[in-house]
């Protein structure tokens, strides 16, 4: 148990750094860890752009260190279809069912000093 909880504890660095990141950049956060039947999604944004507004879904992965590879290889197709099933729970919860939606990853790396990679639309058109 004290692993879970210890992993528990990585993963919100990494979701706190990734919404501060998100927050600097003007992104407005929606929610955190929405959770439905079916799927979890890290981080709930809404971002304006000069192309229109729309629901970010971000999945957050972090790692201290490369040791096992880069942070987005976590997120396998298995992890893509939980994400898009929550997805569509939060549109249906919160009537916005005719947004324009994506999802993206933030990968989080490093100790002291935090990398951050923001991959946009990164499970391709939705």
């Amino acid at each position: 148990m004290a692993g879970l909880d210890r992993r528990k504890r990585t993963g919100d660095y990494g979701e706190v750094a990734a919404a501060g990141y998100l927050e600097a950049k003007g992104y407005d956060i929606l929610a955190r860890n929405y959770r439905i039947w079916g799927g979890e999604i890290d981080i709930i944004a809404r971002e304006v752009t000069k192309h229109g507004e729309y629901i970010v879904f971000i999945e957050v992965k972090y790692r201290k260190q490369m040791t096992y590879g880069r942070p987005v290889a976590a997120v396998t197709q298995k992890k893509q279809r939980s994400s898009i099933s929550a997805a569509y729970g939060y549109l249906a919860e919160n009537g916005r069912g005719d947004e324009n939606c994506r999802f993206d990853i933030i990968e989080v790396f490093g100790r002291e000093q935090l990398h951050i990679n923001h991959i946009e639309n990164a499970f391709g058109e939705n």
